[in-house]
């Protein structure tokens, strides 16, 4: 066992959450689920696993994972989310890491899959994200939507061994629904933060996205698959200054009147 605690903020993961927690056994003596109100059977399957199921509220997500990264047992962190397994590779890696300075945050590789298609290509080939930190000098910030780490100065980066397993997408529709969640809740951080959006940009965005990611990044490679992940991300970047342009509108209609 790693001193080590593995964090997962999650909603409604009942048909993958067992899969990711399964990988984690034999890692940690201290495994974190903060559960935000699911009505499926995610909190059953949890509790075979879970040292430590909780149920919260949700406040966006970076708010959220602070607040569950507050209950881990242990100072080290591993963050996952409920659709995300480890591989043999990272497993062994991680338990042989020593985890003796604090000033250093561990960056993993991802392996994202469309279906049952990983993709080598495009917006999702070669993926990387800081996972492991120190809660002592690192957390997450408090940003609504695509939260990120606060890494303070002399803060060292180095990269493990093996993956983590990224199944996003292996409901198709579901996934197009999380994506409109998300366009929205973009859009109000946007419109919180005063932002514009014209014709041009709305459009053009979708555009450079599709293309940047299928042409560019070479998501063509990937087949079928990487043609509809990147009009998916397409999509997304349409609604997302669609929603806010509706946000603008009404409240420009609010001060009319």
């Amino acid at each position: 066992m790693q001193l080590l605690s593995v964090v997962i903020v999650c909603k409604n993961e009942a048909g993958i959450i067992g899969t990711t927690l399964q990988s984690l056994q034999g890692l940690t003596d201290d495994i974190v689920v903060y559960d935000n109100g699911s009505t499926d059977d995610t909190l059953v399957i949890a509790q075979q696993y879970a040292t430590n199921v909780i149920r919260g509220e949700w406040e966006g997500f970076g708010k959220t994972k602070q607040k569950a990264v507050a209950l881990a047992k242990h100072d080290w962190i591993l963050s996952l989310d409920a659709d995300e397994s480890i591989d043999d590779e990272l497993k062994n890696e991680l338990l042989r890491l020593p985890l003796n300075d604090e000033n250093v945050v561990y960056e993993i590789k991802f392996k994202n899959f469309f279906g049952n298609q990983w993709l080598k290509y495009g917006e999702w080939g070669n993926d990387s994200h800081t996972r492991l930190f120190n809660r002592q000098k690192v957390n997450w910030n408090e940003a609504p939507v695509h939260e990120g780490l606060v890494l303070p100065g002399g803060i060292q980066k180095k990269r493990l061994k093996g993956y983590v397993l990224h199944y996003t997408a292996t409901d198709i529709q579901r996934y197009k629904t999380k994506l409109m969640k998300y366009a929205a809740l973009n859009a109000e951080k946007y419109f919180e933060q005063g932002k514009k959006i014209g014709w041009f940009k709305k459009y053009i965005s979708a555009f450079f996205s599709f293309t940047q990611n299928y042409i560019f990044r070479a998501g063509f490679l990937d087949g079928k698959a990487g043609y509809r992940c990147a009009m998916l991300t397409a999509t997304y970047t349409f609604n997302k200054y669609k929603n806010l342009e509706q946000l603008i509108r009404a409240a420009t209609e609010t001060l009319k009147h």
